[in-house]
């Protein structure tokens, strides 16, 4: 059963800027095994995020390293989260995330699904 769904979407060029004149923001986003990638790959992890706390429910003390974008040996995009993102998840009986990310003309979206557990 479907418990929630969030989508999100970034313009790569505002993305760029927002990276380019905060220092530290890259780091204060994305866990080191997320940050040495391209633009359009951070700017879908981000999408991503914003799309997990949209089907969570909930954003109350999620912080931006309690939810890890990772890539199968495919390609495909997987969630794993830890702290407050994965307390709320279990609190509202989210067994599964399943999420797709694109990018193509200067944008990246994200759509994420939350299944309730077995």
């Amino acid at each position: 059963m479907i418990v929630g769904v969030g989508v999100d979407i970034v313009d790569l060029a505002r993305f760029d800027r927002a990276l380019t004149r905060t220092t530290g923001l890259r780091e204060r986003l994305f866990a080191e095994s997320e940050r040495d990638r391209p633009l359009r790959s951070l700017a879908g992890r981000f999408a991503a995020k914003e799309a997990v706390m949209k089907a969570l429910g909930a954003t109350d003390g999620i912080r931006w390293h309690d939810m890890q974008i990772t890539s199968d040996d495919e390609g495909n995009p997987d969630v794993e989260l830890s702290g407050r993102a994965a307390e709320i998840a279990a609190a509202r009986g989210i067994g599964r995330l399943h999420v797709s990310m694109s990018h193509d003309a200067g944008a990246a979206i994200a759509f994420v699904v939350a299944e309730a557990a077995a």
